[in-house]
């Protein structure tokens, strides 16, 4: 399963790529490895790796710009490496878009089960459905992991996507938080369950249902989230 998967791995610190890189090998992926922000971005535009694992602590830009950028074209899975250990960091990593994190320092080999459990939520082929919102105002396609809001493409990370998704397929259902975790991060997602509180604003936003009263993900106070506007 492994096997010609290739891996970005990005920080500053060269000893930290070369051991990352080693365990990665070891494992059966193609390890690439890039020092800067601007390094990373051209190493990524080269080889569209499969994954990126990616230092917030850079030299020319930091982690989260270099995030932002790869978001604007890519959902590729991003685990994120950081010193920093406080909640509002690792929700401000998760909020513009990485999937996961670890924090410094690290076991090479929990970081290695953290890419392998990643890899594992990425889409296996998917059935041929679509689930539509407000009569086709969204329509969700499972087969092709696309998401469209009248006619134009939503761009969604893999996690997203994956909670979007589980909502759609279950519209009479009120999902908790430790539901939508399971169902639609895996069992080996590793994290606290207000993690989805932080996707579900970054789905209301990309689907332009930010205000005070989301149409598309509904919240139902004291239990969790339900889809709004299918069925």
């Amino acid at each position: 399963m492994t096997q010609g998967k290739t891996v970005l791995v990005v920080d500053d610190e060269a000893k930290i790529t070369e051991v990352v890189s080693s365990y990665l090998e070891r494992s059966g992926y193609t390890a690439i490895r890039a020092h800067s922000g601007g390094d990373a971005l051209r190493r990524f535009n080269e080889r569209s790796p499969a994954l990126v694992i990616l230092d917030l602590m850079l030299p020319d830009m930091t982690g989260e710009e270099v995030c932002r950028e790869l978001r604007k074209n890519s959902a590729v899975p991003i685990i994120m490496l950081t010193a920093k250990v406080e909640d509002a960091d690792v929700v401000g990593g998760l909020s513009i878009g990485a999937d996961d994190y670890v924090t410094k320092p690290f076991s090479p080999r929990q970081l290695i089960a953290r890419v392998e459990a990643v890899l594992r939520r990425a889409p296996a082929p998917p059935p041929l459905e679509t689930y539509e919102l407000y009569g086709g105002e969204v329509v969700i396609d499972a087969r092709t992991r696309e998401v469209l809001k009248a006619g134009a493409p939503v761009p969604l990370t893999p996690n997203e996507f994956g909670i979007l998704l589980t909502l759609a397929k279950y519209p009479k259902k009120t999902f908790t938080r430790a539901e939508l975790i399971e169902l639609a991060l895996g069992e080996d997602f590793d994290g606290y369950d207000r993690v989805i509180d932080t996707h579900i604003k970054n789905i209301r936003q990309k689907l332009g249902d930010g205000g005070r009263s989301p149409r598309y993900l509904l919240t139902v106070h004291g239990v969790g989230y339900k889809i709004g506007g299918a069925g």
